[in-house]
This record gives C-alpha cells, structure tokens and sequence, in this order.
C-alpha cells in the first residue's frame, strides 16, 4: 500500500472518503459486470464448440462428396462445373449489445429463385450434386460460427480489461485511499492533542498570573 500525496486536512479527508466510497461502489459493480461477462462467455463457448463440430463434420462430408465426384468424373468436367457461381451470396452485419459491449451479428443473404447448381445436372455426378448441397447447407452455419467466434474473442477482450480494473481498485486504489484516510485522521488527532495540551499550558499560565 502507498499512501496518496495530500495536505492532511478535513477538507482533504471528506473528499477522500467520498472518494472511497465512489471506488467502493464502483469495485461491486464491476466485478458483477466481469462475473456476468464470464457466465455469458462460458455459454458462446460451449455453443461455438458444438457449431464448430457441427460444421467440421459437414465439411467433412462435403470432402468425401467431391472425392467421389473426382473419381467419377474427369478433372476438366469437374473444373468446368464448379467454374462459375450460379447465384451471389452476401452478409449483413448488424450489432447485439451483450453488458455493454457491441458484438457483431451475420446475417446471410442470397438471391432467391436461383438453382444452387451451376451446371447441368445431365453431366454431372450424383456425388457432386450432394457435395454442393451439403456446402449449401453448411455455409449459413459456417457465418454463424464466424460471428460467434468472433464474439467470443470480443467478450474475453472486456473481460480481462475488467478483471484488470477490478484489481487495480481492489489491491491499489482502495487499499491506497484506506491507508492515506487513516494517516489523516491521525495527523488530525496529533494536532487536535497537540492543540488541546497548549490550551490547558495558557489556562495554566493565566491562572497562576491571577
């Protein structure tokens, strides 16, 4: 503990006592804030590694269906096939407020009424069909995974920004201002005993004069 460098007076120990106070209040309220943020961060967690399984095993399959597309067609057919998109597809990015911290939300959007194949279903294996249907299904959830991921990294950015306020008033602010108030009050008893003995030496004197 350090003691803060002031005048000890009681205009300095009335405004360090509301100041404890403030800092005292403010301790309580972020450590509620920090324990809030962890709790909703253990539950982004536990959903982005169930996502996450979710999408690996998709994409996995999605793999196998492109193997067995390759082996049942030629290299060429195959590149020719996938050349070209056959519809656009975009995001839009909006933003949930999550204890005070502004975490993004993906939404996917994609033109309607067109075939998620971009060629001919006559010259094309049923494999690859099924690859670009899985990839088709799994993309929303892929953007889904990016945003919670990306909310994960933010919460656990506040956090430990948190944690580091909530220590720096815990074991240095507070304990500083508690240390400084209590070397006030004994400066001020020092002057008041100090004050009270010459008092009783001038009573002493005067009566003795009498």
């Amino acid at each position: 503990m350090a003691r803060l460098q002031v005048n000890p007076t009681r205009m300095e120990l009335s405004t360090l006592r509301k100041r404890l106070k403030v800092a005292v209040r403010g301790h309580k309220l972020l450590k509620d804030k920090r324990d809030e943020m962890m709790r909703k961060f253990v539950d982004f967690v536990r959903e982005n590694q169930k996502l996450r399984k979710k999408v690996e095993k998709e994409l996995t399959s999605a793999m196998r269906d492109f193997l067995m597309a390759r082996a049942a067609m030629s290299s060429e057919s195959l590149e020719t096939a996938v050349l070209m998109p056959s519809r656009k597809v975009g995001i839009e990015v909006s933003k949930q407020n999550i204890m005070s911290l502004d975490v993004p939300v993906f939404k996917m959007v994609q033109e309607e009424g067109t075939s998620i194949y971009p060629y001919g279903l006559l010259d094309t294996s049923g494999e690859l069909d099924e690859a670009i249907s899985r990839l088709d299904k799994v993309l929303e959830q892929m953007i889904k995974l990016a945003e919670m991921e990306k909310s994960c990294n933010m919460l656990a950015d506040e956090i430990e920004k948190t944690r580091r306020r909530v220590n720096a008033l815990e074991y240095v602010m507070i304990p500083d201002m508690q240390e400084t108030i209590k070397y006030i009050k004994m400066k001020l008893d020092e002057s008041e005993r100090g004050e009270r003995v010459r008092l009783m030496k001038v009573k002493e004197m005067l009566e003795k004069e009498a």
